[in-house]
């Protein structure tokens, strides 16, 4: 579960990112977060990671308010989540196999379980035959793949994803998407942000739009898909 509660974020110079922002994501949610470049989505997914903190209002995450997060707690906090953002942060002087083992070696998990985590992740997402190869050999959409196999490799309760098909073409996004909707379907909840018209308009899940920091109502809804898992990737 994911609630904003009158959260606004200003940052120094005065810039106000997000204003008075309320709403509820329910365990097991898939959503799009959509609005314009400098909309606030970056920044609303950043609070929910503790990347940022709100300047006022709260933020839960499975009923723990993350706005009040000591450092120490932050590690805890993330590995329930799994994060991809715009900027992939791969790590080039890596194979594919090393870069989904990382957040696992963060972790201190034993060598033989990490294995078989890296291994299940990169094959959901159709990466187990380049574990050897490093990004920079991969096409973008690949890439692409790459980071969500990361972002899940820990099996979080929930995935946030950053304009994840910005930079991809159509048929590479619709395989992005249904990699989203196969983690939706196991109960997963997804917060996704996006200003691809197509795929909100195509979209059979809740909109959450922002528009200069602020959420506009009423909110798009459509008809929920009902998650069969435990809420896992």
């Amino acid at each position: 579960m994911i609630a904003f509660n009158q959260v606004s974020k200003r940052y120094p110079g005065g810039y106000e990112a997000l204003k008075q922002v309320s709403f509820e994501l329910a365990k097991g949610e898939m959503a799009f977060l959509s609005g314009h470049s400098g909309a606030g989505k970056s920044t609303l997914l950043k609070l929910i990671a503790a990347i940022e903190r709100p300047t006022s209002g709260s933020v839960l995450v499975n009923n723990q308010n993350v706005s009040v997060l000591k450092k120490g707690a932050l590690p805890y906090l993330r590995r329930n989540l799994g994060l991809i953002f715009q900027d992939h942060k791969l790590l080039f002087d890596r194979t594919v196999f090393d870069n989904v083992l990382l957040p696992l070696q963060i972790c201190g998990f034993d060598h033989r379980e990490s294995g078989k985590r890296v291994r299940a992740a990169l094959d959901k997402v159709g990466l187990l035959n380049r574990e050897k190869s490093n990004p920079i050999a991969l096409s973008g959409g690949e890439q692409q793949r790459l980071c969500i196999a990361r972002a899940i490799v820990n099996r979080p309760s929930i995935l946030l994803a950053d304009e994840p098909t910005g930079n991809l073409d159509a048929e590479y996004a619709q395989e992005i998407m249904a990699i989203f909707n196969s983690f939706h379907q196991v109960g997963v909840t997804l917060l996704i942000s996006t200003h691809d018209a197509d795929m909100l308009r195509n979209s059979h899940v809740r909109v959450i739009a922002l528009k200069h920091g602020e959420i506009q109502h009423p909110a798009s809804h459509h008809e929920p898909v009902t998650p069969t898992g435990t809420g896992q990737a």
